[in-house]
């Protein structure tokens, strides 16, 4: 191998070898909360569906998603006609939004993005203590900002469940000699209809439910799979032994 062979396997290594740490340094400024997400559990994603439909489809769509997908999880379609269709006419429909993106981008600063496969994209741990990490601010637009999305465009909907929390913030010294406020905690200072543990229940059967948005099949799949590993097992059991069968007299 050439001094310029090795030279490039070398910059591919540290390139590739590096990228883990270079995630895991980026986001190691806030701890993600594990969500409790359990595709398999109907009532939390019915309890989920509701959250979803009643407080995040009036700004945010899911146009990947139709309602009648919905009967996966235990719906009939006269309960998604009398329960959750609020923004469309028909069961059959996508899960759109009337507003337009260029009034939302006016009013918000961005479009608000399509939430269908949103924890596919962040993750489960990411929305559930995006969801949970809302704190005043007066000194943005909106009066709110997040802990894991800072300077965030979009408002605390959930407030009038979780109440109004505020920051916890001390005093340290930077690299560079200055001191810097840095948050420690949020603290309840207005309650909400909502205990805390209340409210992180609510915000997990809505997690549950956007990542089983995020790959309706998944539950199914799952099963197929591991049913096809059992017949797999099964026939692996009968073909060794027909094989040994067919192979007993040939030496």
């Amino acid at each position: 191998m050439s001094k310029t062979q090795k030279r490039i396997v070398g910059s591919l290594l540290v390139l590739v070898l590096g990228l883990p740490f270079g995630v895991h340094a980026a986001g190691a400024e806030v701890r993600l909360d594990k969500a409790p997400v359990n595709i398999n559990d109907q009532e939390s994603l019915q309890r989920g569906a509701r959250v979803f439909v009643n407080y995040c489809l009036n700004c945010h769509s899911a146009n990947y998603m139709r309602y009648t997908r919905m009967t996966d999880i235990g719906l009939t379609e006269a309960q998604i006609k009398d329960n959750l269709l609020y923004a469309a006419d028909k069961p059959g429909e996508t899960m759109t939004v009337a507003m337009r993106p260029k009034d939302a981008k006016e009013w918000f600063g961005a479009a608000p993005p399509d939430l269908t496969v949103i924890t596919r994209s962040r993750g489960a741990d990411w929305v559930y203590t995006y969801l949970r990490t809302f704190y005043r601010d007066d000194s943005r637009p909106t009066g709110w900002n997040n802990l894991v999305f800072d300077k965030v465009g979009m408002p605390h909907v959930l407030h009038e469940l979780q109440g109004h929390l505020t920051p916890v913030v001390h005093e340290v010294t930077g690299e560079d000699g200055k001191p810097h406020h840095v948050i420690e905690r949020l603290a309840l200072a207005k309650p909400g209809k909502m205990t805390l543990a209340e409210y992180d229940a609510l915000v997990a059967d809505l997690v549950n439910y956007l990542t089983w948005m995020g790959e309706p099949a998944k539950a199914q799949r799952m099963r197929t799979g591991v049913a096809v590993i059992l017949f797999l097992s099964l026939f692996f059991v009968v073909a060794f032994y027909l094989k040994k069968e067919f192979w007993r007299d040939v030496h």
